[in-house]
């Protein structure tokens, strides 16, 4: 099986800068997931103990690994990688602002894989989808088109709904997502950090 890919525009190549042309990079498109279940099922045919116990050490992994990280630590799998927390603001903060440390909180977790994880995954085979040049970015009238479609058999919209609906990175919905609030297509209805989206006005 290959991992299978396609060619996207850099967002910041400008051929006006001296560039005989656009910058592309290369983007998966995953073949789906793999669930906990099924690595459940994995992880006791490599071993000797059941997938009750598998299931159970999973459980208490996350568990030990959200106190750790929770203190600010880096927790390391050997074999795997190192995992760490990071931060971000609630809002724009500069020197002077008032109460800073109320408007701090987790942005995510970062991973950096070790290589031994690397080696398990070896030599791969790669397979671009369309041959040419690179994929026309989605427009905000195909974005519109299937957001009205999808509103109406589902109530809310999260960013991963619209990754998953028009085939966007994380940081491409988010964007998108920023621009249709913006314009009054969107609104959220859940908070900051927690965000849920239902139809604007304008949609």
């Amino acid at each position: 099986m290959s991992i299978l890919f396609d060619w996207y525009k850099n967002p910041n190549s400008n051929p006006d800068d001296g560039e005989e042309e656009t910058a592309i990079h290369p983007r998966i498109h995953y073949n789906g997931a793999t669930d906990t279940n099924e690595l459940r099922r994995q992880i006791q045919r490599y071993c000797t103990v059941s997938e009750t116990d598998v299931s159970a050490v999973l459980d208490a992994l996350s568990h030990c690994m959200g106190k750790e990280l929770a203190e600010g630590r880096k927790v390391h799998l050997k074999g795997i990688g190192y995992f760490s927390p990071t931060l971000t603001c609630t809002e724009r903060v500069t020197a002077s602002t008032k109460h800073k440390t109320t408007k701090v909180r987790l942005k995510g977790i970062t991973f950096r894989s070790d290589n031994e994880l690397k080696k398990h995954i070896g030599n791969i085979k790669v397979k671009c989808l369309k041959l040419g040049g690179p994929t026309t970015p989605i427009t905000e009238e195909t974005i519109i088109g299937k957001l009205t479609e999808y509103f109406r058999t589902h109530p809310v919209l999260r960013r991963k709904d619209l990754e998953f609906l028009c085939g966007l990175t994380s940081i491409t919905a988010r964007r998108r997502i920023a621009e249709l609030t913006k314009k009054g297509k969107l609104k959220n209805i859940g908070s900051l950090q927690q965000p849920i989206y239902v139809p604007g006005e304008e949609l």
